[in-house]
C-alpha cells in the first residue's frame, strides 16, 4: 500500500444537488477525524467483553483480539482507499452510489443509517445502566427518561451550534475515556498472573469462530470518520491516517485489556462486569467505581461521535435527492446541517425510550456487515470510475477488497435467525423508500 499524490481515471457518477447557501465548513483537522473514529469504536461493550471472549476461547484469548484485528484491517484498508478518492460527504453510502448505482447507494445509505441510530439509543441506555451504579434512580422509570433526554438534548445542540462544538466534545470525551482504561492496563499490568495468559499459543478455532462475530462488532465503529468528509480539512490524506492509527491503537489496547482482565481476575469468564471487578482487585475499592465512571464516559464520547456522523448521513442521502431537501438544509450562521442534527437526535431519542435494544443490536449487526462488504467491492469499481486525486491505495490490485468482502459475508452467515429477520424487514423498509423517493432522484 502506498500514499500517492494523485491518481486518475475515468471520471464518477457524482452526487448532485440544488445550490444552496451556506455550505458546510472545513474545521475537523486530523486529531479531531482520529478521534471520531476511535470514539465509535471503544464503546460500552469493552467494558464487557473481556468476559465473552475469555468464556469462549479461554487463556488464549489475546491472540484472538490480535486474529480479529488483522482481519478487521482488510476492511480498514477498503475504507481507507475509498474514501481517500472523495471530498463529499456520505461514507459507504457515496461509495456505494458512485460504484453501483442509486438503488444500492441507497439501500447502503438507509442501513447505515439505521444502524446509527440503533446504536445511539442502545448507548444511550447503557449509560443509564451505568448512571444507576452511583445513583440507582437515574438508571430506571422517570430517572432514566430524565438522563436520556438530557444527554441526547446536549450533544445534539453543541452539533447544531458548529461542527467545531461537536468535534471539541469528542475530542474531550475522547481522551476522557481512555484515561481509565489506560489506568486499568498501567496499574493492572503489574499484577497479572501470566500463568492464567497464553501469548504464543494458537486459540481453538471453533471458539474463535464463536467468538469471532463478537470481536469483529468490538473493533467496528472506525467508519464514523468516513461520514463527515466535506468539514474535514484535506481528508484525502486525514481519513486513510486517522482509520489506521485508530485500528493500531484500538488492537493494542484491547489486547492489554484482555490480558489484564485474564491475569488478575480468576472467574473472569463468568462475570458480568468484568474489567469493574478485575479492577476493583488491584485498585481497591475505588477501582469499580472509577472503571464504572469511565464507561458513563465512554457511552457519551461514542453519543458525541454518533450526533455528529448521524446528521450527516442524512444529509448525504437528501444531498443526493433520495431524501426530504428540508434535511440537507445548512444552518446560515452556525453552518450545520441543523433540520438533520434536530431529525436525527429526536429519532435517537424516541428510540432508547421505547424500543426493544435486542432488536436494535440485531439490526444493527447485519447493517454494518451490509456496508463493510459494499465498501470493499466498491474499491477496485471506484479505481476504474473515479478522476480525482487520492492519497491512499491499497497494493495487490483487488486481493485484499475481495477479501475483506469475503470476510464480510462470511460473518453474515453467522448471524442468528433475530439477527436476519431484523436486517430483512429494514431492508424492505428502504425499498418502499426508494421507491417513494425515485422521482426526486431522477
Amino acid at each position: 500500500m502506498n500514499f500517492d499524490s494523485a491518481y486518475s481515471v475515468k471520471k464518477p457518477e457524482t452526487i448532485t444537488a440544488e445550490s444552496t447557501a451556506p455550505e458546510l465548513v472545513r474545521v475537523v483537522g486530523l486529531f479531531g477525524l482520529t478521534a471520531i473514529s476511535l470514539n465509535g469504536v471503544i464503546g460500552s461493550g469493552i467494558f464487557v467483553l473481556p468476559a465473552t471472549v475469555a468464556a469462549l476461547v479461554g487463556a488464549a484469548s489475546p491472540v484472538a483480539y490480535l486474529i480479529a484485528a488483522l482481519a478487521i484491517t482488510l476492511i480498514v484498508l477498503c475504507f481507507a482507499e475509498a474514501g481517500s478518492m472523495f471530498e463529499r460527504t456520505g461514507g459507504p453510502y457515496l461509495y456505494a452510489r458512485e460504484a453501483f448505482g442509486r438503488f444500492l447507494g441507497f439501500e447502503v445509505g438507509w442501513m447505515f443509517l439505521l444502524s446509527r441510530l440503533a446504536a445511539g439509543a442502545a448507548i444511550s441506555d447503557a449509560f443509564t445502566r451505568y448512571l444507576g451504579y452511583f445513583w440507582p434512580p437515574l438508571g430506571s422509570g422517570a430517572g432514566r427518561a430524565i438522563s436520556i433526554t438530557i444527554l441526547i438534548a446536549v450533544l445534539a445542540w453543541l452539533n447544531l451550534i458548529g461542527v467545531r462544538y461537536g468535534t471539541w466534545a469528542v475530542n474531550l470525551f475522547t481522551i476522557a475515556k481512555l484515561l481509565p482504561l489506560l489506568l486499568f492496563v498501567s496499574v493492572g499490568l503489574f499484577f497479572v498472573d501470566s500463568n492464567r495468559v497464553e501469548f504464543f499459543t494458537l486459540p481453538d478455532m471453533g471458539g474463535v469462530r464463536q467468538a469471532s462475530l463478537a470481536l469483529i462488532f468490538a473493533f467496528g465503529g472506525f467508519e464514523n470518520a468516513s461520514i463527515p468528509t466535506e468539514e474535514v480539512k484535506n481528508p484525502r490524506r486525514n481519513l486513510p491516517i486517522a482509520l489506521l492509527v485508530s485500528i493500531t491503537v484500538t488492537t493494542a489496547l484491547y489486547i492489554l485489556i484482555q490480558v489484564v482482565a485474564l491475569g488478575t481476575l480468576p472467574e473472569l469468564a463468568k462475570d458480568e462486569t468484568p474489567l469493574a471487578s478485575a479492577g476493583r482487585n488491584f485498585l481497591g475499592a475505588g477501582g469499580a467505581a472509577i472503571i464504572t465512571a469511565g464507561a458513563i464516559l465512554s457511552t457519551t464520547g461514542s453519543n458525541s461521535a454518533l450526533c455528529l456522523v448521524g446528521p450527516r448521513i442524512l444529509y448525504a442521502l437528501a444531498q443526493g435527492r433520495q431524501l426530504p431537501a428540508a434535511l440537507a438544509h445548512v444552518h446560515p450562521r452556525y453552518r450545520t446541517p441543523h433540520v438533520a442534527v434536530i431529525v436525527f437526535a429526536i429519532i435517537v431519542w424516541l428510540m432508547a425510550i421505547l424500543s426493544d435494544f435486542a432488536m436494535l443490536v440485531a439490526m444493527s449487526a447485519m447493517a454494518r456487515l451490509l456496508f463493510s462488504a459494499t465498501t470493499c467491492l466498491s474499491v477496485p469499481v471506484l479505481r476504474r470510475r473515479v478522476d480525482a486525486p487520492r492519497g491512499f491505495r491499497v497494493s495487490g490490485g483487488a486481493t485484499i477488497p475481495v477479501l475483506a468482502a469475503a470476510i464480510s459475508v462470511w460473518l453474515l452467515t453467522g448471524i442468528n435467525k433475530t439477527q436476519a429477520i431484523a436486517g430483512a424487514a429494514a431492508m424492505a423498509a428502504g425499498v418502499v423508500l426508494y421507491f417513494i423517493f425515485r422521482d426526486r432522484d431522477e
